[in-house]
């Protein structure tokens, strides 16, 4: 636990820096030139390392949180799907331009696999995939014994969740100043294609459908409590990206990051908020169920003895 809470205190330190970096220092050269060498230097390897670092922690932080709280199974049971499922869409988006458009990586965000897409990007899709799906999975009280219409409905709020994030994250990255990928192509979308929203939510679907396979047997039951680094780790990003597009862009990109509360950030808190009802309700369930086993062995063991 304190080697998660370290890395999460390290993600979100990170991902305060980085804002601080790309909408104070960079904008303001003199600040810069104003530095010794060594901070020079130290300013130089932050922003060549900053960008992956920042997705480097929320992963660690956020895997470490799942074993500890679901077990290294089922950790892995979604880590490994939604790595690979994500890199895959991004090596096919990157070389055809399906199912998120035309678009291009450019330097910031570590090492290109096959010199396209960066290693952190399927890292993101990991550990913001997991806590949407995670808060969508709690929240609808989704079991071992749920109908595949509430399983459905999880993946469903999960993508959208997912997506949502998109809404700032998109043009933060894209169109900001100092951008981290290209759109080879002007989309309608505030710059952005319609495609690419169907490729995100296809994508979440796709990695968290397989996820939900895996986890069929797997009953969750997560105190409000237990939700809060899922919770921050959402609200962090999201922040991240509303606060570069608000402030970097012009007053029309107010209208996404409008669309991102309604479609995410709300919908995870309350997510979050009713998942201790469901817990509770459940928890009584499972006791009910218990005492009624037990007495119906005292009622049997009764029988026995008066036909003896």
């Amino acid at each position: 636990m304190i080697a998660e809470r370290s890395l999460l205190l390290a993600h979100i330190s990170s991902t305060a820096f980085g804002l601080a970096g790309l909408l104070i220092v960079l904008p303001n050269p003199e600040i810069i030139v104003s530095l010794p060498p060594m901070g020079q230097t130290l300013f130089q390897w932050s922003m060549a390392g900053g960008g992956a670092a920042y997705i480097v922690f929320g992963a660690l932080a956020v895997a470490l949180y799942g074993i500890r709280t679901l077990g290294i199974a089922t950790t892995l049971a979604f880590m490994l799907p939604s790595i690979f499922l994500s890199l895959s869409s991004e090596l096919l988006g990157t070389s055809t331009g399906f199912p998120f458009g035309d678009y291009a990586y450019l330097s910031g965000l570590g090492y290109k696999i096959a010199g396209l897409v960066p290693f952190t990007i399927p890292l993101s899709w990991f550990y913001m995939g997991f806590v949407c799906y995670l808060l969508a999975r709690c929240g609808l009280q989704v079991n071992s014994s749920s109908s595949w219409i509430r399983h459905v409905g999880a993946i469903a709020l999960g993508a959208i969740l997912l997506t949502a994030w998109d809404f700032v994250l998109d043009p933060a990255m894209s169109q900001a100043p100092f951008p981290f990928w290209l759109f080879q192509e002007e989309g309608s979308f505030f710059g952005m294609p319609y495609r690419n929203i169907l490729g995100w939510v296809g994508t979440g679907a796709m990695f968290m459908t397989v996820a939900a396979v895996f986890w069929r047997k797997k009953t969750i039951l997560l105190s409000r409590q237990q939700l809060n680094l899922p919770l921050i780790i959402y609200l962090v990003n999201f922040a991240f990206g509303a606060i570069i597009t608000v402030v970097a862009l012009d007053s029309r990109f107010l209208l996404p990051s409008g669309f991102s509360v309604l479609l995410g950030v709300v919908p995870a808190i309350a997510l979050r908020w009713v998942s201790e009802a469901n817990r509770s309700t459940s928890m009584d369930m499972s006791l009910k169920n218990v005492t009624s086993d037990e007495q119906l062995k005292v009622t049997i063991k009764q029988a026995n003895m008066v036909v003896k």
